[in-house]
């Protein structure tokens, strides 16, 4: 359950349907998701925050394919449920395949048991990777 109402298009503020229209035509979908209907109850980070995604996720020297993968594994590793799934499904969209998620989970859980043995450990950083 949301802290707070997931507000629809007539409950929204002027600002907040604006945003909520520009992301209807940049997706070129009818469908707002809860994420931006939560945002709605601040207009300023609302169009703040779907600025800002969209000049990160452009494509760029990363394919967008690649970002949503990055956007994945960290959603997995700060336990956020919401982007977990919502940036499967646009990786999903983006061309990934079922063997891809497999093998991205799997690097997910490897990177997940190494950073915690290396850190219970306190293994000193090799010179040779510091830059």
């Amino acid at each position: 359950m949301a802290t707070l109402p997931l507000l629809t298009d007539e409950a929204a503020d002027p600002a907040a349907r604006a945003v909520f229209d520009d992301i209807r035509a940049k997706r070129q979908t009818e469908y707002v998701n809860n994420f931006w209907r939560a945002l709605a109850h601040d207009p300023a980070l609302l169009q703040a925050t779907w600025d800002r995604l969209q000049q990160v996720m452009a494509p760029g020297a990363l394919d967008p394919l690649v970002k949503e993968l990055i956007y994945v594994a960290v959603s997995v590793t700060n336990g956020c449920a919401y982007c977990t799934h919502s940036h499967t499904a646009a990786a999903k969209a983006k061309g990934m395949t079922p063997d891809m998620h497999a093998e991205l989970l799997a690097v997910i859980a490897m990177a997940a048991q190494t950073n915690a043995l290396a850190t219970a450990l306190q293994v000193p950083t090799d010179e040779r990777f510091q830059a």
